[in-house]
């Protein structure tokens, strides 16, 4: 982490809204997994434990009038988007006071007034969504750009190519950023691709691309603000691989065959908000005090948000085609 200090200027205010960020969405989706177990939250949910450096580390960079288009790994972005916790909260419950009034659940939060675009259920559908907010962007010429988050499987998807592929041609100002957590749900990267370094990739199409280490939050922050100020400068894509792991299952389905406990447990030690927790305390950058007054706002904000949630109300049975179809004028 040390390398990267110099570029990032790690204010002790700085330390303090990086670490509460990531224990935001630490705990914000710790809770979300028991209510799962409670089955106050049903269908599907897929966590984001363990990436938090990511998230973080990219959006630090960004502006609001920035876009952003994520996975359905999106509670995090979500959150650091200006989504509010009680409108993700209620939309996981299926309440109509959820952000997709309830009818997206996990996979589909999307709030267009904070220009966040999903949560995409299809692996890379996001991509091409990503290319159009960017190219309206551009014909409008709004000076902002689009973030899109991915992860590695996506790039076994021809939506992968012909976006990147399309974006450099056009010179769009898109920051595709892939989330690479090494399984493409259950499948070992290096046992579905010839070609592990997504980078590698994504400059076959004359992307600028780099990777950083996904597990650190300042790693992560310095190489979105050269990729941002890069787009920003020129109005072309640029292309960020963070290498990262996920602690938890795919998905609450997720047996997690696949894998090894002691592999999960090794990368355990390297957390991205243990990792940053120590290094800020021995450096002098948070104190202890710190680290407990972010716990206690992070812990009111989400018992908050299970609050509302679980007073919030169901969406009526006259609104059940409600946006279903376009309605007919006469």
């Amino acid at each position: 982490m040390t390398s990267a200090l110099p570029k990032v200027r790690l204010t002790r205010e700085h330390c303090r809204t990086l670490l509460h960020q990531m224990l935001r969405i630490r705990r914000f989706e710790e809770k979300c997994a028991e209510l799962y177990t409670q089955e106050k939250i049903r269908g599907f949910l897929h966590l984001y434990i363990g990436e938090e450096a990511v998230a973080v580390g990219v959006m630090q960079a960004l502006v609001p009038d920035d876009a952003v288009v994520a996975t359905y790994r999106e509670h995090g972005h979500a959150l650091l988007k200006g989504v509010s916790a009680n409108s993700i909260m209620a939309e996981m419950y299926g309440k109509q006071e959820g952000c997709s009034r309830g009818r997206g659940g996990s996979m589909h939060l999307f709030d267009a007034k904070a220009r966040f675009y999903g949560g995409n259920a299809i692996v890379a559908g996001g991509l091409p969504i990503a290319v159009g907010l960017a190219l309206a962007d551009k014909l409008a010429g709004r000076k902002c750009i689009t973030v899109c988050f991915f992860g590695e499987g996506a790039a076994a998807e021809g939506e992968f190519h012909e976006s990147l592929n399309l974006a450099a041609l056009w010179q769009l100002p898109v920051l595709f950023v892939c989330e690479n957590n090494r399984y493409a749900m259950g499948t070992a990267l290096e046992l579905s691709e010839s070609e592990t370094d997504i980078s590698v990739k994504a400059s076959c199409y004359k992307l600028a691309s780099e990777w950083a280490d996904g597990m650190d939050v300042v790693a992560v922050e310095v190489a979105a603000r050269r990729a941002v100020a890069a787009i920003r400068e020129d109005g072309g894509p640029r292309f960020l691989e963070c290498r990262t792991y996920r602690f938890r299952a795919h998905s609450m389905y997720d047996p997690q065959l696949y894998r090894a406990k002691e592999e999960v447990e090794e990368w355990k030690e390297r957390g991205p908000i243990l990792r940053f927790q120590k290094w800020a305390l021995e450096a002098g950058e948070l104190r202890e005090d710190d680290v407990r007054e972010i716990e206690a706002e992070v812990a009111r904000e989400v018992s908050g948000a299970v609050a509302f949630a679980e007073t919030g109300t169901w969406e009526p049975v006259e609104d059940l085609m409600r946006d279903v179809g376009a309605e007919r004028r006469t």
